[in-house]
């Protein structure tokens, strides 16, 4: 899901990564630590699109409310 730049140190998240974290934590219904790790370098990614942005806000908003529970 994430690809480290070793040139610049810079992390890289990789496409279809949003999505794929969004379709299996409604599946499952947990957040793994990989997939927040994975959240963490999409939020720190200026090239993320919008969409994906209010995706990964909806994301967060359902673990507040209890609906995700992290593992």
């Amino acid at each position: 899901m994430i690809v480290r730049n070793s040139m610049l140190g810079k992390l890289q998240i990789l496409p279809g990564a949003v999505a794929e974290i969004l379709a299996n934590s409604s599946e499952t219904g947990t957040l793994t630590l990989a997939d927040r790790y994975g959240l963490m370098a999409a939020i720190a990614d200026e090239s993320l699109e919008e969409d994906e942005r209010r995706a990964i806000n909806r994301l967060l908003r359902r673990v507040q409310r209890g609906c995700i529970q992290l593992t």
